[in-house]
């Protein structure tokens, strides 16, 4: 009697392949993020480790699409490694993408103010600042004309409250957002001296270090709030520094504001004061 044997179909070489780089892309990628968050190594072997977890991830997805070819021709198995492979390639992918797509719609800058005439200083952070970061020094006339046309809508707060509440205020913002304070010069209203907080923040997911500057001077008004958002690396900034002004020019006024109107308000009386005065009695003949 003669048995029969099933020749089951062969697993795509293809699929398999793409699995495993899809799945060594991620240890890969997540090695990246713990450098720069750590700051283990210098900023170019940590952007390169994160470069290729990148280029492991697109190669994991033209290696599906190559095993997805062969499923379709010749019947081979690996159907699930492909499309898992898809799956973890487009999910590494997604983000840079999003981010390099919002980079063409946004002008290349790296360092944004609300008072690109007479931008806030940095002092204490420029002897932070590694040797291979962006020059410090404000750009000049052609990144405040590249800045107006693209974020027209940066510009000083000016605020009711005191230069002191200012100060107080804009304090409290950098402090809810847990960044790094590295100086702090609060203004001095005898001698009309400015305040000054210098911060490092980080970005949500990679950690890159930003670093802000605010400045709060006296106003016939009350105060006028400047800062300055500049990243350390890169040509361009995804529009990051604009966002963060923006939050905390929101944040400052809404805290600021309501100090200034309550420091406006007058007391109210006290109970005392609120009672009428009883008539003195007359004195006897």
């Amino acid at each position: 009697m003669t048995r029969l044997r099933l020749v089951e179909d062969p697993l795509s070489g293809l699929a398999i392949w793409s699995r495993r780089l899809a799945g060594f892309s991620i240890p890969v990628l997540l090695l990246s993020i713990i450098i720069i968050r750590s700051g283990l190594l210098e900023i170019t072997p940590a952007l390169a480790t994160f470069g290729g977890a990148l280029v492991l991830a697109f190669a994991a997805i033209v290696l599906a699409g190559g095993a997805f070819v062969v499923i379709w021709k010749d019947g081979r198995k690996g159907l699930g490694h492909a499309v898992a492979a898809m799956l973890i390639g487009f999910a590494i992918l997604a983000y840079p993408t999003f981010l390099a797509v919002r980079a063409s719609r946004l002008p290349m800058m790296t360092d944004i103010t609300t008072d690109p005439a007479d931008p806030p200083r940095f002092d204490t952070i420029a002897r932070l600042r590694p040797r291979n970061a962006n020059p410090i020094l404000y750009p000049g006339s052609a990144a405040a004309q590249l800045q107006r046309t693209g974020y027209p809508d940066i510009e000083p707060l000016q605020v009711s409250a005191s230069p002191q509440q200012a100060y107080e205020a804009a304090l409290a913002v950098i402090t809810k957002h847990k960044w790094r304070v590295v100086d702090l010069r609060p203004p001095q209203t005898t001698g009309r001296r400015e305040g000054v907080i210098e911060a490092v923040a980080r970005t949500p997911i990679m950690g890159f270090r930003d670093d802000v500057v605010v400045r709060i001077r006296f106003d016939e008004e009350g105060s006028r709030v400047d800062i300055r958002s500049a990243s350390r690396y890169g040509r361009t900034d995804f529009g990051t520094n604009a966002a963060r002004i923006r939050r905390m020019l929101s944040d400052i006024d809404d805290s600021a504001g309501s100090e200034g109107e309550a420091a406006k308000k007058p007391a109210k009386p006290t109970k005392a004061e609120q009672a009428p005065a009883k008539p003195q009695a007359r004195a006897r003949r």
